[in-house]
């Protein structure tokens, strides 16, 4: 029995042991090259896009433009004549009103 006794001794003992010889070195050699994989790609997924929905377009009815053509003009030596007499007359006002500086029942 004492051969059994040592042998649990020593196995328990080599048990205890292996607990506190967690800490270790490992020494490892890699070659990084990666293996080829041949893997089907993802089936394609579809989502169907959500409706859009856009209002139509105002009905806008714009007249048409009107083109006229410059015509001739016969007046412009009448027209001088109105602005020069006009002048005359606006002349003769502010004479007009120099003259009669006061109200006329001012005397």
């Amino acid at each position: 029995m004492s051969r059994f006794l040592i042998a649990s001794l020593i196995g328990l003992s080599a048990l205890a042991a292996s607990a506190a010889a967690e800490a270790h070195v490992n020494f490892d050699i890699g070659i990084g090259v990666p293996a080829y994989v041949a893997a089907p790609p993802p089936a394609p997924v579809y989502y169907e896009p959500a409706p859009v929905y856009v209002a139509p377009r105002p009905v806008v009815v714009a007249p048409r433009p009107v083109v006229v053509a410059p015509g001739y003009y016969d007046g412009w030596r009448e027209q001088r004549w109105r602005e020069r007499e006009w002048r005359r007359e606006q002349r003769w006002r502010e004479h007009e009103w120099r003259r009669d500086r006061r109200w006329r029942d001012d005397d």
